[in-house]
């Protein structure tokens, strides 16, 4: 009976020390515990997101110096441009005196969509980590600015009458960058994002925006041509009409950015993201440039220009 039980005593220590051999050589190296370290939550973000975008602003006109001279017929009621304080060959007109444009409004809003992208860098807090703070550049694509007339409305003359003028005509574009810092918070709780679940987010932050336009201004009225302040940027044809050059103008600014959004955690590193946001720069502007563009005159600008985005990403999170 003895001889029995030791001869199944052998079989059991060998398939013992057999398990723990095969332990060893399969997780292979040192192994170290630490009883001390925890995961505090802090992680590195980079993020990639594009979609579109909606510009917003009112116009203003910048014409503040630019004077042009009228004729009046005042049987008809109709106005021309005078040259030189002369109405000769408009028969039935009269001379009624110059006026300034800064009276004139621009009624046309900038409003119309483009393309829009995005990156960011940077990291959430430990022990804190629903907090976010991320440095990012975004991109928003040229958007159209077309109207005729540009100027618009009643514009006082020297010799006492007021007159309606429609003046001007411009094709131009406008795109922006914005480099901004920005905190984010992620409504979650614990120190990890959970997983296939949808985690909402706000975020606030200030950045500076630089904003291109190219201006096309024309004069189909002919009453730009006759300005003595506007000669320089141009080049007159043989009907004395100025053809403006293109111009081409870079506005500097603070810019405020807000965003509210949701992502959605794919695995415990990649996160998908959609979020709208949106930037507010204070002014961006329409000038016209001389032809070696050392001169530049303000002629109109976008005033609390908004850009409203929509956009979908990836987040990496390691």
């Amino acid at each position: 009976m003895k001889t029995k039980n030791l001869l199944l005593f052998f079989p059991i220590v060998a398939a013992v020390c057999g398990t723990s051999a095969f332990a060893n050589w399969q997780y292979s190296g040192e192994y170290t515990y630490n009883p001390g370290y925890y995961d505090n939550g802090m992680r590195t973000v980079v993020s990639l997101r594009a979609g579109a975008t909606y510009l917003m602003s009112k116009m203003h006109n910048d014409f503040v110096s630019v004077v042009s001279e009228y004729c009046v017929n005042y049987d008809t009621g109709e106005v021309v441009a005078a040259s030189g304080g002369s109405c000769d060959g408009y028969d039935g007109f009269d001379y009624a005196g110059s006026g300034e444009f800064k009276s004139l409004g621009i009624d046309k809003k900038l409003s119309d969509f483009a393309f829009a992208a995005g990156a960011s860098v940077g990291i959430t807090l430990p022990d804190s980590p629903q907090w976010r703070f991320e440095l990012g550049w975004d991109h928003f694509s040229e958007i159209d600015y077309n109207t005729s007339p540009l100027f618009k409305g009643n514009m006082k003359l020297t010799g006492g009458d007021t007159i309606n003028v429609e003046s001007g005509a411009v094709q131009s574009t406008v795109s922006s960058d914005i480099i901004s810092v920005m905190a984010f918070y992620d409504f979650f709780s614990g120190y990890i994002k959970p997983l296939h679940t949808i985690i909402p987010y706000i975020g606030v932050g200030f950045g500076y925006a630089n904003s291109r336009t190219v201006l096309n201004l024309s004069d189909p009225w002919s009453d730009l041509s006759l300005s003595e302040d506007l000669t320089n940027f141009g080049e007159a044809n043989d009907n004395g009409v100025i053809q403006f050059y293109q111009s081409k103008t870079d506005t500097n600014n603070i810019a405020a950015v807000g965003a509210l959004g949701l992502s959605y955690g794919l695995t415990d590193n990649l996160f998908m993201d959609f979020g709208a946001r949106v930037a507010f720069i204070p002014k961006i502007k329409y000038s016209l440039t001389n032809e070696d563009e050392t001169r530049k005159l303000d002629t109109f600008s976008a005033k609390s220009a908004l850009y409203t985005n929509v956009m979908l990403g990836l987040r990496f999170e390691f």
